[in-house]
Parts: C-alpha cells; sequence; structure tokens
C-alpha cells in the first residue's frame, strides 16, 4: 500500500522565503520580502559580498540618529510655542526662519499659515512694482498694520526688465506674475509666482498663448486673462483663459467678440469688464459672465462715464477723478451714472511721480498708491459719505 507523502509547508505555491536582515553599518543590503531565496538579494549589493547571518537583529537598519527633536522654545511644550510665534509679525519672518530647520519647516508649511489667518492674526499687504534709472523691477510689500516696507527677493531674470505683464494676488499669499514682453527675448507666455510663507519665487505652468498689456482678473480665486497684444501679423488678441491653482493648469475660456488691448478693467456684480482699444484705436468695451462661459458688448452709463483707474468695495465702484487720486466718483447704479463722492482738497501735483497708480481695498479702507510709492488712505465708509468735500476722511503716508 502505498504511503501517502508529506509535502513541506515550503512547497505549497506562492509562498517566499523572507531574507534575513543583515547586522552592518557597513553592508548595504536591502531587505526584501519578495525575495525567494536569500542568493536573490545579491542584485541589492552591487560589488559587495553578501552577507548572511543566522542571528537577526530587528534594529540592523534603523537610523543610529536619535529621534529626540530639541522644543520649539526651551521650557515650552510646541503648542505654546506656536502661540507665541503666531504673534510675531509677518515682516519679521524671514529672521525667523533662520533661527533653525524647525522654525523655518513651521513658517513655510500652510499650517502656520492657516493658523493665523483663522485667528485674525494674518496682516494683509500690498504689492507694489517698483523701477530703478535702468528700468529693472524690484518688488516691495506694504505692510499696513506696522506701516513698513518689504523688500521682496529679485525677480526672476525674464521679468526684470519686462513691460506690459499682468499680475494678480491668489490664495492669499502668492503673487503671479505673467506674460509681457521682455526687450531681448521678445512676448512671453511665461509665469511665475513669489510666495510669502517661503518668500521666494517659483514657476508654473505657462499660458497657451503669448502676450503682454492684456487684461486680467481674479474671480473665485481663479486668474483670467484677455485680449493683448502678441507678436505677428495680427498682433491684437481675442484668446482668452483661465487658471486654476487647485488643479495647476490653464484652460482657454470663450474669445471676446473683438479684438482688444484693455487699458483699464474691474470685476463688479459678478462681471468682468474691460474697456480698451481695438485694432483702429476705436474704443471698445465688453463683460465676461463666468457662469455663462460668454463675452457681451456693454454701453451703458457705467461705461460711457467709465475712464480712470476704479474698483469695487463693498458692492460699491468707485474711481478716481483726478490726476494725483485727490478726488473720488462713484457709480450709482440707480441712475446708471457716476457722482462725485469726495474730494480732499489736498491736490498734491500733475507730475509724473504724484499720478495714482493704483486703487487697493485694504482692512476696510481704500489705499491709493502713486507712482512715487506715497499712500493715501479713504475711509469710504464713513457715515457722512453722502457729503462730495470730506478732507477729514483722507489720511496721506
Amino acid at each position: 500500500m502505498d504511503q501517502p507523502i508529506e509535502r513541506s509547508p515550503n512547497a505549497q505555491k506562492g509562498f517566499r522565503v523572507q531574507a534575513p536582515l543583515v547586522d552592518s553599518v557597513m553592508c548595504y543590503c536591502k531587505v526584501d520580502s519578495g525575495l525567494k531565496t536569500v542568493a536573490g538579494a545579491r542584485k541589492f549589493v552591487s560589488g559587495w559580498k553578501l552577507c548572511i547571518q543566522p542571528d537577526i537583529n530587528p534594529h540592523a537598519h534603523k537610523s543610529m540618529r536619535s529621534s529626540f527633536q530639541p522644543p520649539l522654545l526651551p521650557g515650552l511644550p510646541d503648542d505654546l510655542a506656536i502661540a507665541c510665534l503666531i504673534r510675531v509679525p509677518h515682516v519679521e519672518h524671514n529672521k525667523l526662519r533662520l533661527v533653525c530647520k524647525r522654525w523655518h519647516y513651521l513658517l513655510a508649511g500652510n499650517f502656520f499659515y492657516s493658523l493665523r489667518k483663522r485667528l485674525g492674526m494674518a496682516e494683509e499687504w500690498v504689492y507694489v512694482i517698483k523701477r530703478d534709472r535702468h528700468g529693472r523691477l524690484a518688488w516691495h510689500a506694504f505692510d499696513s498694520t506696522y506701516q513698513l516696507w518689504q523688500p521682496l527677493p529679485p525677480v526672476p531674470g525674464e521679468y526684470k526688465e519686462a513691460l506690459g505683464f499682468g499680475c494678480a494676488v491668489l490664495s492669499g499669499c502668492h503673487l503671479y506674475l505673467l506674460g509681457g514682453k521682455d526687450p531681448l527675448k521678445g512676448c512671453m507666455r511665461q509665469v511665475i509666482f513669489y510666495c510669502a510663507l517661503t518668500n521666494k519665487w517659483h514657476r508654473t505652468p505657462d499660458m497657451h498663448r503669448k502676450r503682454y498689456f492684456f487684461g486680467s482678473c481674479v474671480i473665485k480665486n481663479c486668474l483670467y486673462v484677455a485680449g493683448g497684444q502678441c507678436e505677428g501679423i495680427q498682433r491684437t488678441l481675442r484668446s482668452a483663459e483661465v487658471y486654476d491653482p487647485n488643479v495647476n493648469r490653464w484652460s482657454v475660456i470663450a474669445d471676446m467678440s473683438t479684438l482688444m488691448v484693455p487699458l483699464i478693467r474691474i470685476v463688479y456684480s459678478g462681471k468682468w469688464f474691460l474697456k480698451g482699444l481695438g485694432p483702429h484705436r476705436e474704443i471698445l468695451s465688453e463683460a465676461y459672465i463666468p457662469e455663462s462661459n460668454a463675452w457681451t458688448p456693454i454701453s451703458d452709463g457705467m461705461i460711457a462715464g467709465w475712464r480712470t483707474l476704479s474698483i469695487s468695495m463693498n458692492g460699491k465702484l468707485y474711481a478716481l477723478d483726478c490726476h494725483d487720486g485727490c478726488k473720488l466718483r462713484v457709480y450709482d447704479e440707480a441712475t446708471n451714472s457716476w457722482n462725485r463722492f469726495i474730494d480732499s482738497k489736498l491736490h498734491l501735483g500733475s507730475s509724473h511721480a504724484l499720478k495714482a497708480a493704483a486703487l487697493v481695498p485694504l482692512n476696510g479702507k481704500l489705499y491709493i498708491i502713486r507712482n512715487n510709492m506715497s499712500i493715501s488712505i479713504v475711509n469710504v465708509s464713513s457715515p457722512d459719505k453722502q457729503v462730495e468735500s470730506n478732507p477729514h476722511l483722507w489720511e496721506v503716508d
């Protein structure tokens, strides 16, 4: 009678012998449970003799470095240390990053910024471009809380002397520069951004089309661009696209109905309004509706009286009414017209240095920034805002 054959459990299909660990810091064997035999580990030990030891040390390949990390602040638990560090003004964060690696990684992470923002400690900054006598760009940030100017790191080479580029702030801490024209390389489609958390410039995907002197805006944390100029036979553009930072990708949207080089633009009532010049220097105006991805020509009273820099703030539309920004107008939607709003009676002059360059809503007030980096602050939420002349509403820095 045949005797049953006893099979070794190791003969089961799919069973693999685990390679032994190596108790040596000088051996670079890679332990892999997928190896069928110990000899199979030889391919991971290039130029070294295979180490096979019967006694397995479970701590053989663990780091010799201690896992102990020093506290953020000596004598305090880390949660209390973070509670102290978040109270340091953002303008001093560059110095904090130099203290140690733990502080550097803490300040460069989203957790630290989100915590300061949630607790109402995150300052709002105004980014300002400045050109030197040679035409080279330099960026500065103004901290309105502490009334301090902070220089940003030098911009990458292609943007040091660029003209006609767009700029916008996304996600609260990323300053984007896009497109423009380099004196040597010509029209560009590059996009870079400055991160306030890392204090560095970074690259991001390029636009689909090269363009300069175009219109740009931010709607629901997405960056829109439209129109502008490029090099070639058809210099004026009608194409438009949008960048979504959540997916880090540019997408093409509907073309404008006309070729245009936008001169002024504003986001108001959920629409993006642009006013500029066509191919034959004619004045054109259009509005983009994001929900329907459609452009429509506009010729109402708002567009007819809209000739200068403007800003949408607290549901109202304000525009400059003077070269140096000493007067403001407000758009009245009920009458579809622009009315005189405030006259500061502080006319500074008509030189290029005193020309108003930007309107920025900040901390509930309207900041008027001039070419010489001087700033006027207007409290447009004053109860007596119906009075045309309110000099006490203006503060000059």
